[in-house]
């Protein structure tokens, strides 16, 4: 992330810190899923820049938890080509260029908005990764009607909530179309976005995907409202994102729900069980919330007289696939 992190730092020089807050604010409550919209919220190079600072390290946070996820179950699959729908500045295409940072892949970053394709690009010519610095960016209408050019990857990271209900079906269809390979959606950790991530796990699986992460499986989520399906990723904030956002921790958590689905299963057979709460460790024991294959929702309670298993519990946390691999032999 440092060379994203160097690529955004003087970004709001110029800019009044009145005029960064007040698009922040606007943009919080878009990106808390209230606000669906049929014109583009970025509007100008002011909202960009408060955008930049105040979403692409959590965007790239949250799209490279997913990926890694992802990667731990898509064994020695690569994608030759990335499609970022909805890209705006960017973030997914930084983060899928370290995720396969052997790689040799192209990306494409469409977005309806000029201003965000304009300081994305600026901001790639900046990147270590040869990927993002030759990275494509295209104006595109998003909706029903878009159609998608054909990529290996396909990203829709925190777009489908700014769209009315019927052209967020209509884009998640066409992704699954345009995927050859894969469809990565993550959208807020909210029970909206939430409810997002799972029409669109419905619509990826109806149309012959499978589910590789989160879940441990393609059938119906256990995961219901008024509950919802979550995780976290740690986000080191800069003194650009503290000042931006206020507040005096060095991080945040990053909260996000998501899918990954691939035209091809998984990489080994069985699927590990996924910790979906923070585990809660008491005296002698963890209590582990689970997803599971055969069970659904499920809590495993370790004992210390598990032994070595207790003490994976121990250091187990919330998003981990649950139980850990066997110990490489020495």
């Amino acid at each position: 992330m440092s060379s994203l992190q160097s690529a955004l730092a003087g970004l709001l020089d110029g800019l009044p810190p009145g005029r960064a807050t007040q698009a922040v604010d606007r943009l919080i409550a878009t990106y808390r899923g209230r606000t669906p919209s049929s014109t583009p919220i970025l509007r100008d190079r002011s909202d960009v820049a408060a955008y930049a600072a105040y979403r692409m390290p959590a965007t790239h946070a949250a799209v490279g938890a997913a990926l890694a996820e992802f990667r731990a179950r898509a064994g020695e699959w690569a994608p030759a080509s990335h499609l970022d729908v909805g890209g705006g500045t960017g973030a997914a295409i930084w983060a899928v260029a370290d995720a396969w940072e052997e790689g040799t892949h192209t990306s494409t970053v469409l977005d309806w908005s000029d201003a965000a394709l304009s300081l994305g690009r600026e901001l790639a010519a900046e990147s270590e990764h040869a990927a993002v610095r030759d990275a494509r960016w295209q104006k595109t209408p998003l909706g029903a009607g878009a159609r998608l050019p054909e990529a290996d990857l396909v990203t829709l990271s925190y777009v489908i909530g700014e769209l009315t209900a019927a052209d967020r079906d209509a884009v998640v269809a066409e992704a699954a179309r345009a995927a050859r390979g894969a469809v990565l959606v993550v959208e807020p950790g909210t029970p909206d976005g939430y409810a997002r991530v799972l029409a669109a796990r419905e619509r990826l699986v109806a149309d012959g995907f499978h589910v590789l992460a989160p879940c441990p499986h393609d059938g119906t989520c256990p995961v219901q409202a008024p509950d919802w399906c979550h995780f976290a990723a740690r986000v080191a904030r800069t003194s650009l994102h503290r000042q931006v956002k206020g507040g005096s921790l060095p991080y945040e958590d990053e909260k996000f729900s998501y899918v990954a689905a691939a035209r091809f299963p998984a990489a080994q057979a069985g699927a590990p069980d996924r910790v979906v709460r923070h585990p809660q460790i008491r005296k002698g024991q963890v209590l582990i919330d689970l997803c599971t294959v055969e069970d659904g929702l499920r809590r495993d309670t370790v004992t210390k007289r598990q032994g070595p298993l207790y003490r994976a519990a121990r250091d187990v946390a919330w998003g981990d696939a649950w139980p850990p691999p066997p110990a490489e032999p020495e």
